[in-house]
């Protein structure tokens, strides 16, 4: 068997008894930090770990107040990086999303982890970021207050949404799904801006009847009774479905695979470490937490999302072809985007290749 038969393979499917979760904790405790390629695995396991003082350098970025990227600072506070032979500098660009994909675009970061679905239209249009692997689901949440009355989707036709900015991906996310509920997200909604910690106060006032808006603050807000959940991007046929995506610089890619290598398995070892410790995850976050929150409320919000879905490969460029082609119906990507073609040129296999 092939390394690149083993790393096509699905998550969490047993190929000769061993799973992707097992092959990492070995391949780590062995020292294997050159990249999965179209090998035997008797010459994978002859490889050994990049030699002590030659890490490579390479700025991350990523936003320090989603929880959900918190495997990151995991790879970093646990050494995860430089086992896989990488010195890493990690750039917080907080919630300016566009900031962070335009650094790695522009190759001021050599890579970054966001949400697919604040991505994947400035991919359409060219930016020049390669997707290799997928890090987790969950994390956005369409709330409402239960003073409103709005208990389903269907409800909220001829009401207000509040959202952080126009591009949002809960703003996309939501409106794929009022789509598939029958309603037009473009007509039958009107979608509001507000600063992020003005949201609830709007909803309190009765300016927006219901609230799209992400972990952890969305997570905390259902903590109060006043609360409920309309949907979120775990339900409504996306159990299965990424949220959150790696993407690299496409020079990097195509110059230097080996790094490119390294840093997607080296998050994808600090997903699998997030999954069996999370209390680990909940404390390198903590110093970014809401205020008063405890590392076993943050390890609540993590459980709460699915960080042992990973996908790469085929099931990867197959999760993009689907959003592509829901972009599409709700006009946020253009009529002319071919979804499988689009899914074929933005996802890099940096695994097997």
């Amino acid at each position: 068997m092939t390394w690149k038969t083993f790393a096509s393979a699905r998550n969490n499917s047993l190929i000769g008894g061993l799973d992707r979760r097992s092959f990492l904790k070995t391949a780590g405790a062995l020292g294997l930090a050159a990249p999965l390629g179209a090998v035997s695995a008797s010459s994978l396991w002859a490889q050994s770990a990049a030699p002590a003082g030659e890490l490579k350098k390479i700025k991350f970025a990523t936003n320090a107040s989603a929880i959900c990227l918190a495997p990151v600072f995991v790879a970093q506070e646990q050494g995860i990086f430089k086992k896989y032979g990488l010195e890493v500098e990690l750039v917080n660009f907080g919630a300016s999303t566009e900031a962070l994909l335009e650094a790695i675009a522009t190759g001021k970061a050599d890579g970054g982890v966001g949400m697919a679905l604040r991505w994947l239209k400035a991919l359409e249009q060219g930016f020049d970021v390669k997707i290799t692997a997928g890090t987790h689901g969950g994390c956005s949440r369409l709330v409402a207050l239960k003073s409103a009355g709005i208990t389903d989707l269907k409800q909220l036709k001829g009401k207000t949404i509040g959202i952080s900015d126009l591009a949002s991906p809960g703003k996309n996310f939501f409106s794929i799904l009022l789509h598939k509920e029958g309603l037009d997200p473009v007509a039958d909604v009107e979608w509001r801006q507000y600063p992020g910690e003005l949201l609830q106060l709007a909803a309190e006032k009765g300016e927006i009847h219901a609230i799209a808006d992400g972990d952890p603050k969305a997570y905390f807000w259902l903590q109060d009774p006043k609360y409920l959940q309309i949907a979120s991007n775990l339900d409504h046929g996306f159990e299965n479905r990424v949220c959150c995506i790696v993407g690299l610089t496409g020079s990097l890619v195509r110059d230097d695979l080996p790094t490119a290598s390294a840093i997607t398995r080296a998050l994808l070892e600090a997903q699998d470490l997030t999954v069996a410790k999370p209390e680990i995850a909940a404390k390198a976050f903590l110093p970014n937490a809401p205020k008063d929150k405890t590392i076993e409320q943050l390890v609540g919000v993590l459980l709460d999302q699915t960080h042992g879905h990973n996908p790469i490969g085929a099931d990867l460029k197959q999760e993009i072809a689907l959003y592509a082609q829901e972009l599409r119906d709700v006009q946020v990507f253009k009529n002319s985007t071919d979804p499988q073609e689009f899914a074929e040129r933005v996802y890099a296999d940096v695994l097997t290749a």
